[in-house]
């Protein structure tokens, strides 16, 4: 074989279409889903939604808008990622070589599945029917020579559609694609590189590497090579993935607070999912990290190194209380985030005092209870005068397993 076959499965509207799965009276009528029912904006809206123009990113003021007897649902990252971990199940009975791009949408190199299964057509189709079958949700599917191009095709048909990129046909369906239309050039590249008079992949293949290196650095070869359609990265399972540098979590509030106290609540909100998650992979970090949202959607973070690495939820709630407490806050606040980084992982010989060898049994039992019964079953005492948990919103870097799963924003 000439080339590597690469798949890229992107699910449609995943969290709608699971909604719609799980309660029928929501199948066929548009649907929005949601951080909170409050206040938040469009996590992703079903096709009949978008129908009338609801996309993600809208308030829902606008959503309403568009579409009147918009059915709003409050998310239920429960049920996605368990749903999630399904369609996972699926792709590897045809490959070992997955990696999760995110909660919805994931690669995967068949290159070396062709001797069992006959052709990448039958693997797309058996993938696509076997998904239907099961679960009774729809995805579309990009097969390419390289990732960067699975995940262009993937984009090609929606929804519940199929797209091969052969390699003979790679220039003709980047000439005149807009650069933007690429994974991996956001807005602000796209508007730089427009600015250099570069619109379409095409231009940007051609285009002189001297000066995308003196304009993007080291970015601007691989810019050049992206026009091209050339890629060399790898599928990476997540066994394989290198560690993450921080692990972190923010919510959206429900409403704009500015009382310390309210603010300190949410505070040891985010410490106790940040610390259970650094604890489950066995990870300390020296740097807390606190970051918050005005209104006006001004944003800033402060962080403070600690003498010793932490990863006990009540020393990461202290850390980020101190930062709180330096702050002079200009406005009230709509969103709070807390991140633990400079990451170590811990050796339990370094417990040496009983008190912190019962600390640290104490955190790991109520680890397993919540891990067992769902997020917040046991929790401190000062988290049950919380009003309303913020705006949950599940991470585009969601794993199913490995260190990836403790970030989240």
């Amino acid at each position: 074989m000439s080339h590597r076959l690469i798949m890229h499965v992107d699910m449609n509207a995943f969290f709608a279409a699971v909604e719609q799965q799980s309660n029928p009276a929501l199948r066929g009528q548009p649907v929005a889903v949601v951080g909170s029912q409050q206040r938040t904006i469009i996590l992703t809206a079903s096709y009949e939604a978008r129908n009338f123009g609801v996309k993600t990113g809208m308030t829902l003021f606008e959503a309403r808008q568009k579409c009147p007897q918009l059915q709003l649902v409050a998310a239920n990252n429960r049920l996605y990622t368990h749903v999630s971990r399904q369609i996972i199940q699926i792709f590897q009975a045809y490959t070992p070589l997955v990696e999760v791009f995110s909660i919805d949408e994931a690669f995967l190199d068949v290159s070396g599945s062709l001797k069992i299964f006959g052709s990448v057509q039958r693997i797309a189709y058996l993938i696509k029917s076997r998904i239907k079958a099961r679960l009774g949700l729809t995805c579309s599917v990009g097969v390419a020579p390289n990732k960067l191009l699975a995940k262009l095709a993937s984009e090609m048909q929606k929804p519940d559609g199929l797209t091969f990129i052969q390699p003979d046909t790679i220039g003709a369906v980047l000439e005149n694609l807009p650069i933007g239309e690429l994974c991996g050039i956001g807005r602000s590249t796209e508007g730089k590189l427009n600015a250099l008079g570069v619109f379409t992949c095409g231009q940007l293949g051609r285009f002189s590497a001297t000066i995308l290196k003196a304009r993007f650095g080291v970015v601007g070869a691989r810019l050049k090579l992206m026009g091209q359609g050339v890629d060399a990265s790898a599928v990476i399972p997540p066994e394989q993935e290198a560690a993450v540098k921080t692990v972190g979590h923010s919510m959206t509030l429900q409403r704009d607070i500015s009382e310390r106290s309210a603010i300190a609540r949410f505070l040891l909100q985010l410490a106790e999912m940040v610390g259970r998650r650094a604890r489950r992979h066995g990870v300390l970090g020296k740097t807390v990290t606190l970051t918050l949202r005005y209104p006006d959607f001004t944003t800033f973070s402060r962080q403070q190194v600690q003498a010793e690495a932490i990863s006990r939820s009540e020393d990461i709630y202290r850390a980020g209380l101190r930062i709180l407490d330096a702050l002079i806050l200009e406005q009230p606040i709509r969103l709070l985030g807390v991140r633990l980084s400079n990451l170590q992982h811990w050796d339990r010989q370094l417990l040496l005092l009983p008190e912190e060898r019962r600390r640290q049994q104490l955190s790991e039992s109520l680890d397993q209870i919540n891990d067992r019964h769902g997020e917040f079953s046991v929790m401190s005492a000062g988290l049950l005068n919380v009003k309303g948990k913020g705006s949950h919103v599940i991470s585009p870097a969601w794993r199913p397993q490995g260190i990836k799963n403790v970030s989240f924003s």
